[in-house]
């Protein structure tokens, strides 16, 4: 039988030998089918900037409930939407601080963390054996010695716990969780996996002619679940997958051992390689996140004459439909994608003439819609979480009415716009 993310963990509690602990996470649906079907393993629950965020599961512990955000941005809005649903929830704001899902939250606020976490209530220390191993699919590090401490993975913080965990060890153990079943390792494998998705980035391979001999760039890997799709199309190429993220970085590299790729550390909006040394060079879902138009010079100037990029983007401009039979102020909501932009970032129409800017050619470009339709995995749960975390009690009973006849007739869906581009630097 596969295990379920709640079914990981209580094994993994029960291999470490742990009765409750603590736990502190960015991604709420990760934690949430856990909480639901064994409280009494859990002591209390740290969701810390959740940019999406489903208060249902955690209601039988509301209580022991803890919400870390920001001032103001999507956080803001998440907190206060699920505080208002959670009575007894504890709410904590970090002052004058926006927390945009790729946040590097802990390294950005670290004493601020460090002073929620450390008054969290006493439970029965543990001693564990320090160091690391894996169990039920996840991967698990133990540091210092103390009450239990479980700490899961962010979605794209590039520090992740890091910079509060030498503080934390010396009260806590502290077991730090990952792998590709937790976080946005899990969300980015997941979304990979969908049909659609594989046929969008083939796509985008195709307008921009990959060729078997070609070297090519990633800008932005995440987890290198595209870089390891792109494999079987070359034979004597090789690709250069890059990304902010260490942690990201570390878990592709695992992911894709004996593959010809090589992962590197670089940051989109200046990346570390000569001119015109790449055949062909692709972002996906990176450059709302960043200086888009930086990044988009720094594609043209490391694509040699002739090469081609390509780049895929969220499209916050257009509606995602859901294939269920709503009420039309509940599908209103339901259609306005999350608006999940960086000040500089580009998750809208505009990128097809900010690549023409740049100086790309003879683009080809082609606004899609990719399709999920697994309501068990991670990516589903992220992006319905958004959804929920806007309804009212009747509402959310009313979505999952309308969820449940859909999954009984074999047709639960949704579907996901994205801006996509392919253009060449010229001769």
């Amino acid at each position: 039988m596969t295990l379920g993310t709640g079914g990981r963990l209580l094994s993994l509690w029960d291999h470490l030998g742990l009765g409750t602990a603590h736990v502190a996470t960015q991604m709420a649906g990760d934690i949430g089918g856990f909480v639901q079907s064994a409280p009494h393993r859990v002591g209390n629950v740290i969701l810390c900037v959740p940019s999406r965020l489903d208060p249902a599961p955690f209601a039988g512990v509301a209580g022991r409930v803890a919400l870390i955000a920001g001032e103001r941005g999507m956080t803001a809005t998440v907190a206060g939407a699920a505080a208002a649903r959670l009575l007894g929830a504890s709410r904590h704001v970090l002052a004058e601080y926006d927390a945009p899902g790729w946040a590097d939250v802990v390294a950005d606020r670290t004493a601020a963390i460090l002073d929620i976490l450390c008054a969290l209530p006493p439970l029965p220390p543990v001693s564990l054996p320090q160091g690391a191993g894996t169990h039920a699919g996840i991967d698990y590090t133990v540091q210092g010695d103390g009450p239990p401490l479980v700490l899961m993975p962010f979605f794209l913080a590039p520090s992740q716990w890091e910079p509060a965990i030498p503080a934390l060890s010396q009260r806590f153990t502290v077991i730090v969780l990952g792998g590709r079943h937790l976080g946005g390792v899990a969300a980015l494998e997941d979304r990979a996996a969908g049909a659609s998705y594989r046929a969008l980035a083939g796509s985008l391979w195709d307008a921009m002619a990959v060729g078997p001999d070609d070297t090519v760039l990633d800008v932005g890997c995440g987890s290198g679940a595209l870089d390891r799709l792109l494999v079987p199309r070359l034979r004597h190429g090789r690709i250069v997958a890059t990304d902010l993220n260490r942690f990201l970085l570390r878990e592709a590299a695992v992911l894709a051992e004996g593959m010809p790729i090589s992962f590197q550390h670089a940051n989109a909006e200046q990346l570390p390689f000569p001119d015109a040394v790449f055949d062909a060079a692709f972002s996906v879902t990176v450059l709302e996140e960043c200086d888009a138009d930086r990044a988009l010079r720094e594609l043209y100037r490391v694509v040699k004459p002739g090469g081609r990029a390509g780049v895929i983007v969220r499209a916050i401009d257009l509606p995602q439909w859901w294939n269920l039979d709503l009420p039309p102020d509940l599908k209103r909501k339901s259609e306005m994608p999350p608006q999940s932009v960086g000040a500089r970032g580009v998750a809208d129409a505009s990128l097809y003439v900010r690549l023409r800017m740049a100086g790309f050619q003879a683009l080809s470009c082609f606004p899609s819609l990719v399709t999920f339709d697994n309501p068990d995995g991670p990516i589903w749960r992220y992006r319905e979480d958004h959804i929920l975390s806007q309804l009212s009690d009747f509402e959310t009973k009313t979505w999952h009415e309308a969820t449940g006849r859909a999954r009984a007739q074999g047709l639960l869906f949704m579907a996901n716009p994205m801006h996509c581009v392919a253009g060449t630097r010229p001769v």
